[in-house]
């Protein structure tokens, strides 16, 4: 399952990457360019790629998920052909998704309380990177490719047989954020 998941994750997540530094090319050519994911004053890429946030180290955030989810295809593919990763491949996926899924948090923050607007393709980002997050860290600690403590390896494995609905709770969580965030202008559309 975990092959697939970052098969799929990572070509999703590197599409909407991919997308994102295109469309922030064009705005950067002709800052009159509306990208495709402007929609409406709150789904707005624009209002999102012109700010401060969208550029973090200093160069466009898509940059950095063109590289990051490349080899999280890469080693899902690999993955897919029955390989064994050794364990600093492991170590190296996890605390890659780590970072991701804690830096697309903090996007998710500036994106609702700071900036006020959302960018359609950087929530695909963020829903893909959650489950790769996820079923990476189950993946990695449940079959002991990081060590560990015994402890943690058990309390891993009893989470694992619920992975599905963590996984459920943290995207309704983050759907009512952006629901309660954006209350008044939603109820303006019905």
């Amino acid at each position: 399952m975990l092959a697939v998941v970052l098969t799929l994750g990572g070509a999703l997540g590197f599409l909407a990457a991919f997308t994102l530094a295109v469309e922030k090319i064009a705005l950067l050519k002709d800052p009159s360019h509306t990208p495709s994911c402007s929609i409406n004053p709150i789904l707005s890429c624009a209002s999102v790629m012109s700010t401060p946030q969208a550029e973090v180290f200093g160069f466009p955030n898509p940059l950095l998920g063109i590289g990051g989810f490349a080899v999280v295809t890469t080693i899902g593919v690999v993955l897919l052909t029955g390989a064994a990763l050794p364990r600093p491949l492991w170590w190296g996926l996890t605390a890659g998704v780590v970072l991701g899924v804690v830096f697309v948090h903090w996007l998710v923050f500036q994106s609702l309380y700071r900036i006020g607007a959302l960018c359609p393709y950087c929530m695909v980002v963020w829903a893909v990177m959650i489950p790769l997050f996820w079923y990476t860290a189950l993946h990695a600690l449940t079959g002991g490719h990081l060590g560990g403590p015994p402890r943690l390896l058990r309390a891993a494995g009893a989470v694992a047989g619920y992975h599905g609905v963590v996984l459920t709770a943290w995207y309704l969580a983050i759907g009512v954020l952006v629901l309660q965030r954006f209350w008044l202008y939603w109820t303006t559309l019905v």
